[in-house]
């Protein structure tokens, strides 16, 4: 870049690099060496457009106003880099980018975002001025919110918001763009005075939201980062949008600014060497200062070819409707006022002007796209991570802005019943309509002059030391008297080393630092945010009821009974007494739909709870809506209720192309529980069916089995009747699952959880799909095709077994023992213990098995093999069967001794059964002592109540007298076997079919 901006000789006038001589405000001689050149071209880059070059000498025109200044600067150039170049060529074309900008005949009133100067200049033109139209730098679709922001307390932001894209990348959902909005700006300023002065036209020329994301788009967005504090995310993801975005765009530049300035970021080098030099100038030497300033930044940019081509864009945009605007009311354009930002203001584009070239630029129409607008809360802390500030740099333009007013008496606009802030009691002085002249060259003697050191305010830096020492002591920090008397010096050394006799606020927070700040922080905050909240704070906005969309005033309005402030910051404790109360059920549903459709921190249930077929009684509910009004308000953009919103987002959740049925049977039972409403429940079940009859893996099967089972059982208790969805779902998912299982038991992804699942989706669903026409067979075929090597599997598929009568208990506990006898098998134990305890998920009856395999593992290993083996079945168990193992802990309290003492004389239930258990065999004609002990009781149980029997007999007909043998103990006794068998000769079928079966098989 150029060497360093000072005076190009000891007599001659400082560069225009810097304001008031700040940039060469050095006190240094100045270097004669020549520095390398600009980064970037100094002719306009190629646009679409046609650009008016005038980065020569002498390109302004006729005008003759600068004449002296581009001498001296000419002069200065060829001095100062040994003769005519390119550094001439800047700063010629910079004096020239000034002359037209003054000249125009549609004044230019250049502004930079949240600049407190820029606030009081706008003060005072326009009381000077009155214009008519005033025309402004911002989104023109977002001008309808304006009139809304005096039921708000600013900061707010200002949001264009799409959902339903057409004509961009879905992948972009959704779209937003914000326009933070402060008090202590010029453009609030110049809105305030629009809209609450009669006759006077406030319209809008910049690009559409729309636009914003047709020229710019998304992929050039850097990655957002993660804000240190909760409001400073108040903006999202959405893309900021700024009124005045003055910043140098060479980052060589940049740096040069700050190490010269000695500073340490930009927002302080503003405020020392733009701020406060023209805090108290002229209107004239305020505009010219700012052309200049966005003209140097401008012509010192990197070359962004597609950044350029952007911003020449908005400013043919911005010139082509303002023309319109003329030429369709016919108002002269001496009556209105252009407020841009100083980087726009120097353009050099060929449509500049009202007399600029027309017909080359036309404005591409905007896509189809549905956008929706409205009023978001912001915060200092948003403003600043939007749009890079430093951290506590907006709170300290507020404070300027107040000792501003304060100093120089100006009365600022304020929109009629405005929340929030202090209103000022005293009214404007009347002034005169300022008359047009001839402009008049303030640059000169504004660059030449050394610049005006305030003098230092002893009282209120010593206001400062006091109030950080007393802030800091309520935050734990051993701050004294002392600290504060060191935190007063050094801020007035600090100030010193910097080239400033009065301690600015940024001196300040780091004298603060350096004589309070400790080895570690112990508190909440760290004595730089202290200060920064001492300077103001972070001032977090709010969206006045009457400004917020119809969904969030109804909830306000539904919530009412509740006798909270919702709009308040902070978190609320909210008690429902539902059974005192009947009236605060409908409180209740609408805080449990916010809680489904709002960030977790919005509202979130301290106590009670909503469950399928359960009714509430009391709920208590910690409410942040004041906090989460931007999450609030967005719902607005989606529907005018919140059951609405639900109902379309619960049919994008089951419509959506990656949707499981797990997913949409979730959306079935939100459909139940929040909204009540048998349709939607039936339309999301009819498409869980269908996305499951499509699935072809069973990652979902838990979910989908603990959701089936909710559903049954509240169908079952509150309807005659299944629904036929659910009816049709069980027997797909019976088929489908008997299709899959046998795949499942051997693939690698499919885990012994799934399969769990799958199993327990089958025999809890058998009497239920057995009834509505399924096969049992087909079980028993996917469980016989079924051979897994994973020994959780294996144990799954033992269970299984167990459960279909293959595997007798015997049989599995003597295929326990022989796994605990097997050395090389004891390593993997764990894991077959793992597969028991999944399968207490499809067979709870098998909990005692699983309590005896881990107490025979306990009771024979040797310590030597169980020590180093009881980590691995600990962390198995825990991250296998963490909610299973309740079953067979419960199971393992019942077997085992309450009591100590009884634990000596214990013995396992499973060593006082028999060794060997028969498998139940039929027998036609059996005898009744022929069977167990067991059968016999049985028999002896209904001899002597024969009522119940009787009872079948006599409703199936039968008029038999009760047998011989009946009465000796058995059921049916020879006579019974008698009539059994003279049935079967009677009705030979049945037996044939049978036999044809078995000797099939």
């Amino acid at each position: 870049m150029a060497a360093d901006p000072g005076p190009a000789t000891e007599s001659g006038p400082p560069t225009a690099a810097g304001t008031q001589g700040t940039v060469g405000a050095q006190r240094s001689q100045p270097r004669r060496r020549r520095g390398p050149e600009p980064a970037t071209p100094t002719e306009p880059l190629p646009t679409s457009g046609t650009s008016d070059p005038s980065g020569t000498p002498g390109a302004a025109g006729s005008s003759s106003t600068f004449d002296a200044l581009r001498s001296q600067l000419f002069d200065a150039a060829a001095a100062f880099a040994g003769g005519p170049d390119a550094l001439s060529e800047i700063l010629l074309g910079i004096v020239d980018d000034v002359d037209r900008a003054v000249a125009e005949p549609l004044e230019i009133f250049p502004v930079c975002h949240h600049s407190p100067a820029s606030a009081a200049a706008m003060v005072r033109r326009l009381r000077a001025k009155q214009p008519k139209v005033v025309f402004l730098e911002l989104c023109e679709d977002m001008a309808p919110l304006l009139t809304e922001l005096r039921n708000c307390r600013l900061p707010v932001a200002v949001q264009s918001f799409a959902t339903e894209l057409d004509g961009f990348p879905q992948a972009w959902a959704p779209l937003a763009v914000v326009a933070p909005i402060t008090e202590a700006s010029a453009e609030y300023q110049a809105v305030a005075y629009a809209l609450d002065t009669p006759g006077v036209e406030l319209v809008l020329v910049d690009r559409s939201s729309d636009h914003v994301f047709q020229w710019s788009g998304r992929e050039d967005e850097p990655p957002a980062a993660e804000p240190e504090e909760e409001t400073a995310a108040l903006h999202g993801d959405a893309v900021g949008v700024e009124i005045g975005d003055l910043r140098p765009r060479f980052a060589e530049l940049e740096q040069h600014l700050l190490h010269h300035g000695k500073v340490r970021h930009w927002s302080e080098w503003w405020d020392q060497y733009v701020e406060q030099p023209l805090g108290d100038a002229g209107y004239d030497t305020y505009r010219q200062v700012m052309v200049l300033i966005g003209s140097l930044f401008r012509r010192l940019a990197p070359g962004d070819v597609r950044r350029t081509q952007v911003d020449e864009d908005r400013e043919r945009y911005m010139w082509t409707r303002m023309r319109e605007h003329l030429a369709a009311t016919g108002t002269d354009a001496a009556d209105c006022l252009y407020v841009c930002g100083a980087f726009h203001a120097a353009s050099r584009v060929a449509e500049f002007g009202v007399a600029g070239s027309s017909g080359a630029f036309q404005i591409p129409p905007r896509t189809s796209t549905k956008w929706l607008h409205g009023l978001i809360p912001s915060s200092n802390a948003s403003i600043e991570a939007q749009f890079g500030l430093a951290g506590g740099s907006v709170s300290i333009a507020a404070a300027t802005w107040a000792k501003t007013v304060a100093r120089t008496g100006i009365v600022p606009f304020r929109l009629a019943g405005q929340q929030g802030g202090k209103k000022s009691t005293k009214k404007a002085k009347p002034v005169a309509p300022a008359a047009d002249s001839a402009p008049v060259d303030r640059l000169s003697g504004f660059l030449a002059r050394p610049p005006v050191l305030d003098g230092l305010d002893e009282a209120e830096l010593l206001g400062w030391s006091v109030e950080i020492v007393r802030a800091a002591r309520r935050n734990g920090y051993q701050a004294s008297t002392a600290d504060a008397i060191a935190v007063f010096e050094t801020s007035i050394l600090l100030a010193g080393m910097r080239d400033r006799a009065r301690p600015t606020p940024y001196d300040f927070q780091d004298a603060a630092v350096t004589c309070i700040e400790k080895d570690a922080v112990p508190g909440r905050r760290d004595v730089r945010r202290l200060v920064e909240i001492m300077m103001g704070g972070d001032r977090v906005g709010r969206v006045g009821y009457d400004a917020l969309p119809p969904l969030a005033r109804d909830v306000h309005d539904r919530l009412a009974p509740l006798g909270m402030r919702l709009e308040q910051l902070g978190v609320q404790r909210a008690l429902l007494d539902i059974a005192g109360r009947p009236g605060l059920q409908k409180c209740s549903d609408v805080l449990w739909i916010l809680r489904r459709l709002l960030p977790p921190a919005a509202v979130r249930p301290i106590m009670g709870e909503r469950r399928l077929g359960e009714r509430p009684i009391q709920e208590s509910w910690d409410v942040a809506l004041g906090t989460h009004q931007r999450a609030l308000i967005e719902l607005g953009y989606e529907g005018v209720s919140i059951e609405q919103v639900l109902e379309q987002r619960l049919r994008r959740q089951a419509h959506a192309p990656r949707a499981t049925a797990a997913g949409a049977l979730a959306a079935v039972e939100d459909a139940t529980l929040y909204l009540g409403s048998r349709r939607l429940a039936d339309e999301l079940g009819t498409r869980a069916l269908e996305i499951l009859a499509a699935e072809r893996s069973v990652d979902d099967a838990p979910e989908v089995l603990r959701s089936i089972r909710r559903l049954l059982a509240h169908y079952r208790t509150t309807e005659p009747v299944l629904p036929a969805w659910i009816e049709a779902f069980v027997k797909a998912g019976y088929a489908h699952y008997c299709t899959l299982l046998p795949t499942a038991f051997v693939a690698e992804d499919a885990g012994v959880r799934e399969v769990a699942a799958m199993l327990g989706f089958l025999f809890g669903m058998e009497s239920l799909a057995l009834s509505l026409g399924c096969d049992r067979a087909q079980l028993e075929l996917a469980v016989g095709q079924s051979h897994p090597d994973d020994p959780a599997k294996t144990a799954l598929l033992w269970a299984a077994q167990t459960h279909l009568g293959t595997l007798t208990r015997a049989e599995l506990r003597s295929r326990c023992a022989d796994l605990l006898a097997n050395p090389l098998v004891l390593p993997s134990y764990p894991r077959y213990l793992s597969g028991f305890v999944h399968a207490l998920e499809p067979v709870p009856g098998l909990a005692d098995v699983a309590v005896e395999a881990v107490s025979n593992a306990f009771a024979l290993l040797p310590d030597t093999v169980l020590l180093p083996w009881l980590p691995t079945l600990i962390t198995t168990l825990r991250a296998s069967g963490s909610d299973l193992a309740p079953l067979m802990i419960r199971e393992a309290g019942r077997v085992f001794p309450g009591r100590l003492p009884a634990l000596d004389a214990w013995v396992p239930p499973w060593r006082a059964e028999p060794a060997q258990e028969q498998r139940p065999v039929r027998r036609v004609g059996a005898t009744p002592g022929s069977g167990s002990g067991r059968l016999s009781g049985a028999g002896r149980l209904l001899t002597a109540h024969p009522q119940a029997c009787d009872a079948l007999a006599e409703l199936f007909g039968c008029d038999d007298e009760w047998s011989a043998g009946a009465a000796e103990g058995g059921v049916g006794g020879v006579g019974g076997a008698g009539i059994g068998a003279r049935l079967i000769g009677r009705y030979p079928d049945t037996a044939e079919a049978l036999g044809a079966l078995l000797a099939a098989r």
